[in-house]
């Protein structure tokens, strides 16, 4: 039994949730009252409710996400009904602003806003107490309270509260900094005031007692790795003295911060240890003054350009689709500009309103239309009708199961021409209409819808849609013969592929994903 549960429902088995970790770690009496049950989304809501009953706790706090919070608030109503006692906490980012929206809120007992680190472990001490009227918090009758940013120093750090089980099928999240110094007006971290680093020594210190226990990825959630120069060398300087060929680290950077030293260091890490996350979201300027984003874009052109060509890492970068006073002409340059760069990896992201963000200032005059429901995905803007945001959100599918996938390396090149925007959402388009679906295709059908539409459709050539096709469908793994596959081609099914310049070797490969699912 315990009397105090802390959960959430993460997208996936392999997520791992650190800010569980940090609530536990910081629960200091109560530590051992305490437990960590973790779930997924796709979990019937009444097995979490009876998981979580097995254990009669006094106090269960949940982690409310925007992937979760559908299914954390089924979860909730369950609890309450079948037990009304029990104390209900929720925190996260999806339950720290706009509290009159949310059906949860009315469900819960207490909603910490902001960080919950140490003001959780206050509210459970204080009810454990049986002395409700004692809770020194900013929360009156509504139950809600305001938690202020916790001084990293005061904070015990979580990572020993990864198990054996964590660190043999999970993701492992680390923070080397919290917070961010700029203010793009879609990100919650623009309401932060800067970044504060924790004390590096200590730091690195659980690092190396993770790595001896065996963790070889290391997923940073830092918003801005490279802010500080030295403290990233030297981060990177302690991966790098342990270098084997397992260790992989992921990094999100800022794009246009890259000097000579950060260069050095990233040059020596071999194939398949780096990937860095690249936040580019929009090169238009006016779209970018206007929601409070600076980025030097020939700086961060030069920088992407040097990475690709000058390193080993892997790169994810990222655009944003629906912003304010962009139109589907300025994605377009956006995307052909990032094409010409040639990162392993575009995201095509849908913008998403997320709760608390300065983004909401610019609903009425931009006409910004978004989903009611989680992920509160834009819908339309004055630049951009319904239907077509709909075919973007089919576009940023389709280039995922294309481009991104690595498995089209061969054919991608005649998909995109030299207008890779418009020859794309073309290919975009048809492939919807042969196949009325954006999920559950085949990837052999695929390939058959894809000679298809490149012949008819697109104009190119047979015989080069047909071997360029064959080669990708070789290195895929499918068995069998699809129907553009010549009898010659069958004969030399063995024929030597030279691996394209710029492909992932495989345990790159095997990690290459892990963003998209984190």
């Amino acid at each position: 039994m315990s009397d105090i549960i802390l959960s959430t429902l993460n997208a996936r088995y392999i997520h791992s949730s650190l800010g569980l970790r940090y609530l536990k770690a910081n629960m200091d009496e109560l530590i051992d009252e305490t437990l960590i049950l973790e779930f997924i989304i796709n979990n019937r809501p009444i097995d979490i409710a009876e998981s979580i009953l097995k254990h009669n706790p006094k106090i269960v706090g949940f982690g409310l996400y925007i992937w979760n919070a559908e299914q954390t608030t089924q979860v909730v109503s369950l609890l309450k009904t079948i037990q009304p006692e029990i104390i209900v906490v929720i925190g996260g980012p999806e339950a720290s602003f706009e509290h009159d929206k949310q059906k949860i809120v009315e469900l819960a007992d207490y909603v910490i806003s902001g960080t919950a680190d140490l003001a959780f472990a206050e509210l459970c001490k204080t009810l454990l107490k049986n002395n409700k009227q004692d809770i020194s918090f900013n929360c009156g009758s509504t139950g809600i309270i305001k938690a202020d940013p916790v001084p990293l120093p005061f904070l015990k750090l979580p990572y020993s509260f990864y198990s054996d089980e964590d660190v043999k099928n999970r993701v492992i999240y680390v923070e080397a900094s919290r917070g961010c110094p700029f203010k793009c007006e879609f990100c919650l971290s623009s309401l932060d005031k800067t970044a504060w680093p924790f004390e590096l020594d200590l730091f690195l210190k659980e690092m190396e007692t993770l790595y001896d226990r065996g963790v070889r990825d290391f997923k940073f959630i830092d918003r801005t790795f490279n802010l500080k120069i030295k403290s990233s060398i030297q981060i990177l300087e302690f991966f790098l003295e342990r270098m084997d060929e397992n260790l992989y680290l992921h990094f999100e950077l800022i794009p246009d911060h890259l000097p000579e030293k950060l260069k050095n260091i990233i040059h020596k890490f071999p194939e398949g240890s780096l990937q860095f996350e690249i936040g580019v979201q929009t090169f238009n300027p006016e779209v970018q003054a206007l929601i409070s984003r600076k980025q030097d874009n020939e700086k961060s052109k030069n920088n992407i350009r040097w990475l690709r060509e000058e390193s080993h890492a892997h790169l994810h970068t990222d655009i944003i689709m629906g912003l304010p006073g962009e139109s589907v002409e300025s994605i377009a340059s956006s995307f052909n500009q990032l094409i010409a760069l040639n990162p392993h990896e575009i995201q095509m992201g849908i913008l998403k309103r997320l709760r608390g963000t300065p983004l909401i200032r610019h609903t009425e005059t931009y006409d910004m239309r978004y989903n009611p429901e989680a992920p509160y995905n834009i819908l339309s803007t004055n630049l951009i009708d319904f239907h077509t945001m709909q075919r973007l959100n089919r576009f940023a599918r389709f280039w995922d199961m294309i481009a991104n996938s690595g498995r089209f390396t061969y054919t991608l090149p005649i998909i995109l021409g030299n207008d890779g925007f418009n020859r794309f959402i073309k290919l975009s388009d048809q492939l919807f209409e042969t196949s009325g679906q954006t999920y559950k295709i085949s990837l052999a059908r695929l390939f058959e819808m894809l000679f298809s539409i490149l012949k008819d459709k697109l104009r190119i050539e047979e015989n080069s849609v047909r071997e360029v096709l064959w080669k990708d469908y070789l290195t895929s793994g499918l068995k069998g013969r699809p129907t553009f596959a010549t009898l010659e081609m069958i004969k030399d099914r063995q024929l030597k592929l030279v691996t394209p310049e710029g492909d992932m070797p495989n345990r790159q490969a095997r990690h290459a994903k892990t963003l998209k699912n984190a």
